[in-house]
């Protein structure tokens, strides 16, 4: 009977500490060696220990798999929605802030055995790392690098461990407020590097990848989510970009407020942004109500101006939204156009828009909505 125990003590220890690494977890088991007074039952043993070790080196291995694929998604957004946000900042109106033009994680950024992928995928330790700098942004003109590690903003120390994205963020922020330029320092290859950041004014909009691959997209206010799905459909940058330009013209013009679907949408933005999200809370219409056509229409109006002013072609913006319209109809329940149905009226925005700005453009005069 205490064999059998400790050998059941072992095989729960193996499954529960899926957030260690997967190194630890098997050397812990195999040290509880079993040697039964009945030989016949040693394989059992081994057998039961050889199947938990499976499971936790199949975990790491998906775990892994699905971090890489979830960062690389979003340096791509980051890279795309770049111009979008700096090229714009005077469209943004109040939500738009001085910016430092990067983000910054370690392994603490992610929960369970996240934790441990983190480390194996993105060398993330305790410190933080820069994981993404801002096409364009003083952070980028500066030379701050992604994988820089953080080790000083304004002379005060950042913090490292659990926690130390969100307590970095309340000693950054107040500092690109009040200033012009960060003194930040750096560990690049084991040496300490000074820098100088110019503040970047941008819209203040935190873009999101959405883990689920449904074909839509959100906005609360504050935030922009595009889904995996979306994201695949859409292929090209410049579609994806037309996407981004249309939530981001949806917070500035305040629909989130106005439909009052905040809540809502928040909730459905914090569901996706997990790496494993509930897809069950995405059945059916998720409680998002239908877009008025003509709020769709103005938004539709200011992205393109906003995907003008950032440099992308405005040429095919009519094609992506009509075959969109036409492969995933409003019958599609929480689609992007069960949630955006009026699509004749917005393409007729859109064509008269794509002729306002084409005009503007050949004339020199300014991309002003």
């Amino acid at each position: 009977m205490v064999r059998q125990h400790v050998s059941r003590t072992c095989a729960s220890r193996s499954v529960a500490a899926l957030v260690m690494v997967a190194a630890s977890v098997l050397s812990g088991c195999t040290t509880y060696t079993v040697r039964p007074a009945d030989t016949a039952s040693e394989p059992v043993v081994a057998r039961t220990v050889n199947q938990d070790q499976n499971v936790v080196t199949a975990k790491m291995a998906t775990a892994r798999e699905e971090l890489g694929q979830m960062v690389a998604l979003q340096d791509r957004l980051y890279r795309i929605a770049a111009p979008l946000l700096i090229n714009n900042a005077d469209l943004c109106r109040s939500q738009a802030r001085n910016l430092l033009g990067f983000t910054a994680k370690n392994r603490y950024s992610y929960s369970g055995e996240y934790v441990d992928a983190a480390t194996a995928v993105l060398n993330y330790g305790d410190r933080l790392e820069v994981a993404s700098v801002l096409a364009g942004s003083g952070a980028a003109k500066a030379g701050l690098k992604q994988g820089d590690i953080l080790l000083e903003a304004g002379g005060k120390p950042l913090p490292t461990g659990p926690n130390a994205e969100t307590q970095a963020a309340a000693i950054l922020g107040p500092l690109a407020s009040n200033s012009k330029t960060l003194n930040l320092m750096v560990e690049r290859k084991n040496t300490n590097v000074p820098l100088k950041l110019p503040v970047t004014r941008a819209c203040a909009f935190k873009i999101d990848i959405g883990n689920a691959d449904t074909i839509n997209a959100y906005s609360d206010g504050q935030r922009v989510l595009i889904t995996r799905g979306m994201v695949n459909f859409a292929q090209t940058d410049e579609a994806i970009a037309y996407v981004l330009a249309k939530d981001m013209a949806h917070n500035i013009l305040g629909h989130a407020a106005i439909t009052r679907s905040a809540y809502t949408v928040g909730g459905i933005i914090d569901n996706l942004v997990a790496i494993r999200p509930d897809t069950s809370l995405l059945i059916g219409s998720a409680g998002v109500k239908p877009m008025p056509q003509e709020l769709d229409g103005a938004a539709d109006r200011l992205s393109l101006y906003m995907v003008a002013r950032a440099g992308y072609s405005t040429a095919g913006a009519r094609a992506f939204w009509q075959r969109l319209a036409t492969q995933y109809p409003a019958t599609v329940l929480n689609g992007y156009t069960a949630n955006h149905p009026g699509v004749s009226y917005r393409l007729s925005v859109i064509d008269k828009t794509v002729a306002d700005i084409r005009s503007k453009q050949s004339s020199n005069k300014p991309l002003i909505p």
